[in-house]
């Protein structure tokens, strides 16, 4: 019976055809999943191995826990009570969390550069929210195609307090630097691949977005649109009555803040570290894009 797989994982060199040198070496079961996984030996490098050894999943003990943990963080619940919910430790509930969020950032650029033709029509703008305190507030900068509501790119970055929290925040916690503009720059590099040149760019009308959008999208067209005030219902992200311009836009904000326990308005959840918040960002934005009726079925 030949072995059910063909190549040696610790061969450096491509050109070296292992296949005829690769023998089966037994077996061993995994508790985690209950599986059987099969071994290897190569006879040119003499090392044994097995087909986990090159998975995402290597020398985990509950990874039965990966995708359970980011169900759980897409549907309002928290980390303290997702690690209830599942009868584990906190801390392992995090380490879920922070991988399988790198590889939600991985997945999203993938389908959205390969799976679906490149956009024509785009909404874009800053969504706002904090850590640990409001006079440390953080700004996501977030992309999305029109109609479909997909989710292109987003950006989280660091901002000033501004309004009655100025002073209180320069008194408390010194300088914050503003990082919204090398924010929109790189957002619109990741979208140079996804969008078309000429495409239509929608948005509100602060006076940075011009420029950006003119600088990475010359031949675009640029459409921008007054604000307007918010309805209770979404409380900040839907607006009050009549048609709204970037409806598909605020629709998404509202979902996102609708499925994120630290986005919530009234919540004792908050984000820690923007790092852990870009992660959270990219496991709900993936969720919500295989979703959409528009996902390819592979």
């Amino acid at each position: 019976m030949k072995p059910k797989i063909n190549f040696c994982p610790y061969h450096t060199n491509l050109k070296v055809d292992s296949r005829t040198n690769i023998q089966k070496f037994g077996s061993f079961y995994r508790f985690s999943d209950r599986k059987k996984v099969l071994r290897f030996y190569c006879k040119l490098c003499k090392l044994h191995f097995s087909t986990a050894s090159t998975s995402k999943n290597r020398h985990q003990r509950k990874r039965q826990y990966n995708h359970q943990v980011a169900r759980l963080l897409v549907a309002g619940v928290s980390q303290r009570e997702g690690a209830k919910i599942l009868k584990i430790n906190r801390k392992t509930f995090v380490r879920k969390f922070i991988q399988m969020g790198y590889r939600a950032k991985e997945k999203l650029l993938f389908e959205n550069k390969s799976l679906y033709p490149k956009s024509m029509k785009i909404q874009f703008d800053d969504m706002e929210t904090f850590e640990h305190t409001k006079c440390k507030p953080i700004s996501i900068t977030l992309a999305v195609e029109e109609k479909t509501r997909r989710i292109l790119d987003y950006q989280v970055s660091r901002m000033p307090a501004k309004g009655l929290l100025t002073h209180i925040a320069q008194k408390k916690y010194g300088h914050r630097a503003d990082h919204r503009k090398r924010a929109r720059e790189k957002l619109f590099k990741n979208l140079k691949n996804i969008v078309c040149e000429k495409s239509i760019i929608k948005s509100d009308e602060n006076p940075h977005y011009t420029s950006d959008v003119k600088r990475f999208f010359p031949k675009s067209e640029h459409k921008v649109y007054k604000g307007r005030r918010a309805a209770v219902t979404g409380q900040g992200e839907l607006k009050k009555g009549g048609f709204d311009p970037i409806f598909d836009l605020n629709h998404t904000c509202a979902t996102l803040r609708a499925r994120m326990n630290r986005l919530f308005r009234r919540t004792w959840c908050t984000t820690k570290k923007p790092e852990r918040l870009d992660l959270h960002l990219a496991i709900t934005a993936l969720f919500h894009n295989r979703q959409l009726p528009t996902f390819p079925t592979i």
